[in-house]
């Protein structure tokens, strides 16, 4: 294994941080409330980092989402990247990938995906009648990757669905989907579509694992600045052994974050069996997750508790990542369950 980022993703990732650091400022992210970004949505496309994704593979981009994490910057890169352009490229008939991918790299055409916490069913003349109840960046989306019960993928356009604004915890301008007979088109053809659910439910955990990544490095920064200069009894709390005790546990945390997400991504850019190193990281980003912005709260002291300082957001995005990637003792017992079947055991695995 080598996770030695590219020149191409050294690259854009030296971009990604720096458009998020000029523009995803505490006053910005106060200004913009619970909605998107549309100013820095636009920076980011006409940068050219989400056409950029179809040749940085799946590691370039969880680079880049770790720098949208570290400033909780609120645009739909992840979703659009992994429910568009990854998705479409991959298992994206010929002309969906002529139709779709321009639109995505550019960012006039907004995905996201329904996989999850969905009762949707497709009937015999490709109409899709249900409700997802929780779909992140769905305000903002164009079209949706929606899966139906049999684990199905299909392509939605939001105009000819109901789309209802949901409020969650953290500003993902998330809604409700509701499908009546709602015309759709399936991701590429009809068969073997266990294989692509698949696929893309792993290349998912594995981007959003690395958002969390970014989120938990952004909490610890936050924390070790603020525990460096904030003084008590004559001495910084820095200088505590509890408080480094605690800073380190969450560096750990989030370094484990990040080599499974790096690893899980890695193999899938490779070719090689990725599911069960995605749902390693993706259980590794719920757990820990959970841990580290909690610490990064709690270093805050007092502070931590004001809704409107910084690392709040940190710790609203932690809990909403922890939520979406799926209770920790159930990724566990997935993963526990595909070891015992010999699932992503094959060949080219050490």
């Amino acid at each position: 294994m080598d996770f030695t980022p590219t020149e191409e993703q050294t690259a854009a990732r030296e971009l990604a941080a720096r458009i998020f650091g000029d523009l995803s400022t505490h006053e910005r992210l106060t200004a913009v409330g619970t909605g998107s970004d549309g100013e820095l949505w636009k920076a980011l496309c006409e940068a050219g980092l989400p056409a950029a994704v179809e040749d940085i593979g799946l590691l370039g981009l969880v680079l880049l989402l770790e720098e949208q994490g570290r400033t909780t910057a609120q645009v739909p890169f992840a979703a659009s990247c992994v429910y568009g352009l990854l998705a479409v490229s991959a298992h994206g008939s010929a002309e969906q990938r002529e139709r779709l991918l321009p639109g995505i790299a550019d960012g006039s055409v907004v995905m996201t995906g329904a996989l999850s916490d969905t009762a949707v069913r497709a009937n015999g003349s490709g109409e899709l009648s249900g409700v997802a109840s929780v779909v992140p960046w769905l305000r903002d989306a164009t079209q949706v990757l929606v899966a139906d019960e049999e684990h199905r993928l299909w392509l939605v356009r939001t105009v000819d669905a109901r789309c209802e604004p949901v409020e969650l915890t953290a500003p993902w301008s998330a809604g409700r989907l509701t499908l009546d007979a709602t015309p759709a088109e399936p991701l590429g053809g009809v068969d073997a579509y266990d294989e692509t659910y698949d696929d893309v439910l792993a290349t998912a955990r594995t981007a959003f694992a690395g958002l969390q990544a970014g989120v938990c490095a952004g909490s610890v920064t936050r924390a070790v600045a603020y525990t460096n200069t904030r003084e008590q009894f004559g001495q910084p709390l820095a200088a505590k052994q509890g408080v480094q005790l605690r800073a380190a546990d969450a560096h750990m945390d989030t370094e484990a974050i990040r080599v499974t997400a790096y690893e899980a991504a890695w193999r899938r850019d490779e070719g090689l069996d990725h599911a069960a190193h995605a749902l390693t990281a993706a259980w590794w980003a719920s757990e820990a997750g959970h841990r580290v912005v909690h610490a990064g709260q709690h270093l805050h002291g007092g502070m931590g508790a004001d809704l409107e300082h910084p690392v709040h957001r940190h710790f609203l995005w932690g809990r909403q990542l922890d939520a979406y990637l799926g209770c920790g003792s159930e990724l566990l017992q997935e993963l526990g369950e595909s070891i015992v079947h010999g699932e992503g055991e094959g060949e080219g695995d050490a």
